[in-house]
């Protein structure tokens, strides 16, 4: 299986999402400027890389997204 990854930083937060293309199954992860990482597994639809442009995500780094995952970042 091999996931994309998608990221978009705000203010105090920044967003990654692991995405399986082919099930539209992912995880989001939430990490705040103290570095509080929330996680929560989504469901996506087959809109969601439009939802993607719409919403300014860039591709992102699989290596990023497991280091936060993994709490070590």
């Amino acid at each position: 299986m091999i996931h994309e990854y998608f990221k978009k930083e705000f203010d105090d937060f920044t967003i990654l999402v692991q995405l399986n293309p082919k099930s539209f199954e992912g995880l989001e992860l939430t990490i705040r400027n103290n570095k509080i990482v929330e996680k929560r597994k989504m469901q996506f639809d087959q809109d969601i890389y439009d939802d993607f442009e719409v919403d300014d995500f860039k591709p992102s780094s699989p290596i990023e997204f497991n280091l936060y995952l993994k709490g070590i970042s």
